[in-house]
C-alpha cells in the first residue's frame, strides 16, 4: 500500500471513458485533458500506426473515408468494447503518453469506465491493454455508475437515481442507491446505430451513398427525436449518386430524418420501460419526485418523459458525464477502489 502510494508520486494516474466515437481522459486534479476520437490510421493488414504512430484521435478521423489503399483508419471499439485488441492497444499507449509525458518513468494507475453488460473475456481485453498501453495498476468501473456521479447524483444516498447514458455503441440504463447500481440494463443500441439509420435511409429515399463522417452531421445538426414545431430545420447533403456513380447534393428534412431514426429510438425506450419495471416498489416511488437524468451524446428527454411519464433532464455537459465520474473515483481511489475490479484481483 506504500509502496504503491510512493509510485503515485512519480506518476500522473489518469481516468480514461473509452469510448466508441471518443476516448476522453482526466488527471486527478485538473478534469479532463484529452477528449479525441476512437480511431487509428493504420497501414494496411497491420497495427502499425501511419505518421510515425501519431496519426490517432481528431489527425486520424480526419482521414476516414478519405485514405488511399495503403492506409486504413479503424475505429477499434465497437458497440462500446475492444474488436481490435492491437490498435486499442496502440490507441491508449498514445494518449496515456499525450497525458502521463516521458517525464514519468512510473506508469500510472488508471481508471476506465466499461458498459456494465461486457463480457468476461471484453473485460480481460481492456484490462491487457491499458496494461500493455503502460499503465501500472487499472480499475474498472461500470459506465453508468460513472456517468451518475459525473452527473451530480446523490449516488451514495438511500434513494433511487435513475441515469440513462447514451453513447456511440451502447445505452446504459441504470436505477442507483446507496452507492451501488440496483437495476441495470446495457443495450448495444446507441450513436452508431442512428449513424447508420441515416445512412440507409438516404440509400433507400435518394439513392445516394454517403460516408459516417456525413451522417453523424446530419444527426447532430438536424436529428431529432421529438418533432420541433412549424420550423423543422434542413440541411444540404452530399454524397455519390448510387445510379450514375457521380458526386451530387440534396436536400433532408429534420422530419424524414426523425423517421429514419424511429427504430433505434424505439429500442433505447423499450430498455428504460424494462429497466423501470424491474425497479423495486420504494425506488419506483422516488422516481416519482426525482426523475430521470440523461447523460451521453444523444437526448431523447421529451420522448422518454413522454413514455413513461416521469420528468426527464439533460445533464449539464451530458457528453463528458462519465469522464468526470472516473475523476471523482480518481480524487477517492482509497475510498473506491473497493467497489471496483482490478486487475490485481485476477481480471
Amino acid at each position: 500500500m506504500i509502496f504503491d502510494w510512493l509510485l503515485g508520486k512519480f506518476s500522473i494516474d489518469m481516468g480514461i471513458d473509452l469510448g466508441t466515437c471518443n476516448t476522453l481522459v482526466c488527471v486527478k486534479g485538473e478534469g479532463i485533458v484529452l477528449n479525441e476520437p476512437s480511431v487509428v490510421a493504420v497501414h494496411k493488414g497491420t497495427s502499425k500506426v501511419f505518421h510515425n504512430g501519431n496519426a490517432v484521435g481528431l489527425v486520424a478521423k480526419e482521414m476516414l473515408g478519405k485514405t488511399p489503399g495503403s492506409i486504413t483508419a479503424v475505429r477499434p471499439l465497437k458497440d462500446g468494447v475492444i474488436s481490435d485488441f492491437e490498435v486499442t492497444q496502440a490507441m491508449l499507449a498514445y494518449f496515456i503518453r499525450r497525458v502521463h509525458g516521458r517525464k514519468h518513468f512510473i506508469g500510472p494507475r488508471v481508471v476506465i469506465a466499461i458498459p456494465s453488460g461486457i463480457t468476461e473475456v471484453e473485460r480481460t481485453a481492456v484490462y491487457d491493454s491499458a496494461k500493455r498501453a503502460g499503465a501500472r495498476r487499472v480499475y474498472l468501473v461500470e459506465e453508468p455508475m460513472a456517468a451518475a456521479i459525473g452527473a451530480g447524483l446523490p449516488v451514495t444516498e438511500p434513494t433511487a437515481s435513475m441515469i440513462v447514458d447514451i453513447g456511440g455503441g451502447t445505452t446504459e440504463v441504470a436505477i442507483i442507491s446507496l452507492a451501488d447500481i440496483s437495476v441495470c440494463e446495457s443495450v448495444r443500441v446507441a450513436g452508431d446505430d442512428f449513424d447508420e439509420a441515416i445512412v440507409s435511409h438516404m440509400k433507400k429515399t435518394y439513392n445516394m451513398a454517403i460516408g459516417e463522417q456525413m451522417a453523424e452531421k446530419i444527426k447532430i445538426e438536424i436529428g431529432s427525436a421529438a418533432p420541433q414545431g412549424d420550423n423543422e430545420p434542413t440541411m444540404e447533403v452530399r454524397g455519390r449518386d448510387m445510379i450514375s456513380g457521380l458526386p451530387r447534393k440534396t436536400m433532408v428534412t429534420s422530419e424524414e430524418i426523425r423517421s429514419a431514426l424511429q427504430e433505434p429510438v424505439t429500442q433505447i425506450i423499450q430498455a428504460v420501460t424494462r429497466t423501470l419495471e424491474l425497479a423495486a416498489p420504494e425506488l419506483a416511488a422516488d422516481l416519482v419526485e426525482n426523475g430521470i437524468t440523461m447523460a451521453g451524446g444523444s437526448s431523447l428527454c421529451t420522448v422518454i418523459s413522454n413514455a413513461t411519464g416521469l420528468d426527464v433532464r439533460l445533464a449539464e455537459d451530458p457528453l463528458t458525464c462519465v469522464a468526470r465520474g472516473t475523476s471523482v473515483y480518481l480524487e477517492n481511489l482509497e475510498l473506491w477502489k473497493e467497489t471496483m475490479q482490478s486487475d490485481a484481483d485476477g481480471g
